[in-house]
């Protein structure tokens, strides 16, 4: 058994899929009344996309139940001890990572979210699910909160908040990242600036879409 598979955490996700499940954006007033035209503009936008994931404070915004299995055997078979992440949401994402670094003997999990009600959910699921003390959250903007007090050698990184900020994301990372690395990026494909750069192995990556929605990076310099 694996602390992911195991109570008290294997019954929380399961919870928590399940609610994501049934609370789909659409049942969210404030992102209803967005036309799809314009969602898909705000995901793309650097400057406002505080105003997008105000609205979507009520919501999940859970990985899939793929997706969190394939955070948690890589950052097993690649013998995660630190692990930064963008965009905690309710953590589930956090669930899943923190859940590999029990089971590698330990490790340091930064975190970053500006939403605080989010946060709140968070913590209170990390503590339900007994990894809450391998986990560092941090409250704000991580353009600012995941630019200071970084690990000196990252072993894999999350980057699952607004889309359109992963390259200055990764500017504020990739100088820790120690080769082979692994970098995990949820809806990619609404950042090109950031695919154009992690599938440029003269950038210093190898990469390669993974499922339907994730891009999985490998820092090779």
């Amino acid at each position: 058994m694996t602390t992911l598979t195991s109570a008290p955490l294997a019954l929380l996700l399961d919870r928590l899929f399940e609610e994501a499940d049934a609370t789909p954006p659409a049942a969210i007033p404030a992102v209803a009344e967005l036309s799809r035209p314009e969602r898909e503009r705000l995901m793309r936008s650097k400057t406002e996309y505080l105003d997008l994931y105000g609205r979507l404070k009520d919501l999940p915004l859970a990985v899939s139940r793929e997706t969190g299995l394939l955070l948690y055997m890589l950052a097993r078979s690649c013998r995660a001890q630190a692990i930064v992440e963008f965009g905690t949401s309710f953590g589930i994402s956090t669930l899943h990572l923190a859940a590999a670094l029990r089971d590698n003997g330990g490790g340091r999990l930064i975190t970053s979210e500006f939403e605080p009600s989010k946060l709140e959910r968070a913590r209170q699921n990390l503590a339900a699910g007994g990894v809450l003390d391998l986990v560092e959250i941090r409250e704000g903007d991580a353009l600012r909160t995941l630019s200071i007090d970084l690990p000196e050698a990252i072993d894999l990184v999350l980057l699952d908040g607004a889309k359109a900020l992963y390259p200055e994301i990764l500017d504020l990372l990739e100088s820790r990242l120690r080769p082979g690395a692994l970098i995990v990026a949820d809806n990619a494909d609404y950042s090109p600036d950031y695919l154009a750069r992690v599938r440029s192995p003269a950038q210093g990556y190898l990469s390669t879409p993974f499922g339907e929605d994730v891009e999985l990076s490998m820092r090779i310099g």
